[in-house]
């Protein structure tokens, strides 16, 4: 007795699966070989891409670096007080505006927009802090809502109240906390007043008294709610 395996037979179904399987290959290969070039220049390109972001991704990361480690001096002059010496810096090492302005593009070129602008507004130059505090990108944090205040601060000294209102509301609502947030509200509420809006400074007040019960702002907010109602 033959120890072969017997001759299985093949069904239409898999020769016709087996064709178009070869036929769907021989197709590829063909426009594969009509259009080499530009094939290999698209995978060239994909690869120049990848190239680039990788080299970017290295750079950033340089520049990075750089701006935290040339900001260190500025930001210890800040921290002490020195406020204008922090922004404009010395031979030694650079000022705040200088950072920002060269390495914005970085997170801690960021963070010294941040501290720029803060600094600007401390020694009173209004227009250029609100430029900085405008230019630093703003996250879902402590320092994004505080942008957003130093924003509504100077507004508000501008008279434009209605601009001042809207602005402390975010900075009250982009990062909600039981000590900054019923602060934000509360010159909210002012702010919209000043700008003959009873309406919005209530729902300032309101959301003190009803999110933030507990904090110290919430203690005279019925009064205040009880001043603008009145008044109306």
């Amino acid at each position: 007795m033959s120890t072969l395996n017997p001759t299985r037979k093949v069904s239409r179904r898999h020769e016709l699966r087996q064709d178009t399987v070869v036929t769907a290959y021989a197709r590829a290969l063909g426009i594969f070989e009509n259009n080499r070039n530009t094939v290999l220049s698209i995978g060239g390109g994909v690869l120049l891409i990848v190239l680039l972001i990788v080299g970017w991704t290295w750079n950033q990361g340089n520049r990075n670096a750089e701006a935290l480690s040339q900001m260190a001096q500025a930001v210890t002059m800040y921290e002490a007080g020195s406020f204008q010496a922090a922004l404009d810096g010395d031979l030694s090492f650079p000022g705040l505006v200088e950072v920002a302005d060269q390495f914005g593009g970085t997170v801690s070129g960021n963070l010294a927009t941040f501290y720029a602008a803060d600094a600007l507004f401390r020694v009173g130059e209004m227009d250029r802090a609100l430029e900085y505090f405008e230019s630093y990108s703003k996250g879902a944090d402590y320092l994004g809502a505080s942008a957003y205040a130093g924003e509504a601060a100077i507004h508000e000294l501008q008279e434009n109240y209605a601009r001042a209102g809207d602005l402390f509301s975010r900075a009250a609502n982009v990062f909600p906390s039981e000590i900054t947030s019923p602060m934000y509200l509360e010159s909210a509420a002012r702010s919209y007043e000043e700008a003959g809006n009873s309406s919005r400074a209530l729902d300032a007040l309101e959301s003190i008294r009803d999110d933030y019960a507990g904090s110290q702002a919430a203690r005279t907010v019925e009064f205040q709610i009880a001043l603008i109602q009145s008044a109306q």
